[in-house]
């Protein structure tokens, strides 16, 4: 998994939430636009907080702690094999046909608890990143994210 500030990773999973209580949907590609993942029960919502983005390394820190969860879990809209933690915010990068923008790390979420009373804690820093949408595109699994923080 890539740790630097510049690198590039590949998109894992997607997932999109359907409306009311049913399971988190798994896709094969996804479409983001300025309010977010299209057919997702949280499109429009905040623009700020639209697409979630979790590295597997966080399913694999909680597998460490004896967590075992099934990815999806964490609530994310992409699963990435790129630890996109330490990106700062503001930063612009590719994924697929889209381009995103960090907005903010994602803040702990007391519904982790329902999984297990030790999960919000563990992955209090790494959860995962909201991202904002600055370019609509088409997201699909295997594609490619780009990110560049050395200009």
């Amino acid at each position: 998994m890539q740790n630097s500030l510049t690198g590039s990773g590949k998109v894992l999973e997607l997932y999109i939430s359907l409306e009311g209580d049913t399971p988190r949907s798994t896709k094969e590609e996804i479409f983001v636009d300025e309010k977010g993942v299209v057919g997702d029960k949280f499109y429009g919502r905040d623009t700020q907080r639209s697409i979630l983005i979790t590295a597997v390394e966080s399913y694999n820190l909680a597998k460490r702690r004896g967590i075992d969860i099934p990815l999806g879990s964490l609530g994310e809209n992409i699963l990435v094999d790129y630890d996109p933690y330490d990106i700062p915010v503001g930063t612009p990068f590719q994924i697929g046909d889209a381009l995103l923008e960090i907005t903010q790390n994602c803040t702990l979420c007391k519904s982790l608890t329902k999984i297990d009373s030790k999960l919000p804690k563990l992955l209090k820093d790494d959860r995962g990143v909201f991202a904002k949408v600055l370019k609509n595109g088409m997201i699909r699994i295997g594609d490619t994210l780009k990110v560049d923080t050395s200009n």
